[in-house]
């Protein structure tokens, strides 16, 4: 499960708003921003859409480890 950050980093990133992430995954922008604001959960299935969605548009989501964080990279 991505974190919040996650999701706004991956955004940032790629320069795209909520409006556009909705846009994207058919997820309700008021849903993105609950859920990246930390004020409620999100379903796995709109999760799973945000994901694919990010990751096709050019990122790649880091997991937490030893070193630090979770995170996003930009594909190369």
């Amino acid at each position: 499960m991505l974190e919040p950050s996650q999701i706004r980093m991956a955004r940032a990133a790629l320069k795209i708003s909520v409006r556009e992430l909705a846009k994207m995954t058919g997820v309700a922008d008021s849903t993105i921003l609950r859920f990246e604001s930390g004020k409620g959960a999100i379903l796995t299935t709109n999760m799973k859409r945000m994901q694919e969605a990010l990751e096709a548009a050019g990122v790649t989501f880091v997991p937490a480890d030893s070193s630090g964080g979770p995170g996003v990279r930009l594909k190369t």
